[in-house]
C-alpha cells in the first residue's frame, strides 16, 4: 500500500468515526480548583492503582447502575480493563428507565462518551463532566434535554451526583487518562446488571425492549472486559469489539 493510499484509508476511517485521534493534554480544561483537587488525591490514587497492577494515566471506563446506586471505575490493564473502585452514588433523580424529555427529572440510561471538552473544572457542582446526553440514539427517538452530568455537591436534577470527595478521585482519574491521550472515555449507564434474571425480575416494564438492546453491549463487555464500540443503526444500538 502506498503512502497516499494509506492516508486516504485513514481519512476514511476518521470520517466514519472508526478511528479516534489521541487527546492533546492542552485540550483538557483545567482550573485552580481542579488542579488542587487532583494534587490532593493523586499520591493516594497512584499507590492504590499500583497495588492493583494498574497505572496512573491509563485509559478508564465508567459503568453506572441506577438501582444499586453505584458507579464503577475501570482502568485499562494491558488489552483488557480491570475494576479499580466502586463508588456509591450520592443522589440521582427519577426512576428506572431512560430520560425522555427536558424537565422529566429522569437520569439517562444508555451508552455515552466523554471527550476533553466535556470536562468542567469550574462546575457549579464542584467538579463535573457531561456524559453526552442526548447521544445519536436519544436524538433518533426525539429525546430532549441537556447538561446531564456526573458531578459533586450531592444534589441531582437528572444528573448522577457524588460527594465532593468521591468526585475528586473520579475526576482526577478521568483528567489523567485524557491528558495521557485517551480520546474520550466511555460511560455506560444501566438500570441494573442486565442479566436475564434481573430483566425478568423487573417485568412487566415498558422498557424491556430497550433494556434488551442495552444488554447486548453489557454482555459484550462482560465477555471480553473491553468496552465495545457503539453505533446506532435504525434506532437501535449496535456493538462490536
Amino acid at each position: 500500500m502506498t503512502f497516499r493510499s494509506m492516508a486516504i484509508a485513514l481519512l476514511s476511517f476518521l470520517v466514519m468515526g472508526l478511528v479516534s485521534l489521541p487527546a492533546r493534554a492542552d485540550a483538557v480544561p483545567s482550573s485552580p480548583r481542579s488542579r488542587a483537587a487532583i494534587a490532593r488525591v493523586k499520591v493516594g490514587l497512584e499507590q492504590a492503582l499500583y497495588d492493583k497492577g494498574l497505572r496512573w494515566g491509563s485509559p478508564i471506563f465508567i459503568r453506572i447502575f441506577k438501582e444499586s446506586e453505584e458507579l464503577e471505575l475501570w482502568v485499562k490493564n494491558g488489552r483488557h480493563f480491570s475494576l479499580f473502585r466502586t463508588y456509591p452514588i450520592c443522589s440521582f433523580s427519577g426512576s428506572l428507565g431512560p430520560k425522555q424529555k427536558t424537565g422529566d427529572m429522569q437520569s439517562p440510561e444508555g451508552f455515552y462518551k466523554v471527550p476533553p471538552i466535556s470536562m468542567n473544572p469550574v462546575s457549579d457542582f464542584y467538579l463535573s463532566f457531561n456524559v453526552g446526553y442526548p447521544n445519536a440514539f436519544d436524538r433518533y427517538h426525539g429525546r430532549t434535554g441537556s447538561a446531564l452530568m456526573v458531578h459533586g455537591s450531592c444534589v441531582s436534577a437528572g444528573c448522577y451526583a457524588m460527594t465532593d470527595q468521591r468526585i475528586e478521585e473520579i475526576y482526577a482519574l478521568a483528567d489523567a487518562a485524557l491528558r495521557a491521550g485517551q480520546p474520550s472515555f466511555p460511560v455506560h449507564i444501566f438500570p441494573f446488571p442486565l442479566t436475564e434474571e434481573e430483566i425478568t425480575r423487573h417485568n412487566p416494564s415498558p422498557w424491556k425492549p430497550f433494556w434488551e438492546n442495552l444488554k447486548q453491549g453489557y454482555d459484550l463487555f462482560e465477555q471480553t472486559r473491553i468496552p465495545p464500540h457503539v453505533t446506532v443503526e435504525q434506532g437501535k444500538y449496535s456493538f462490536y469489539n
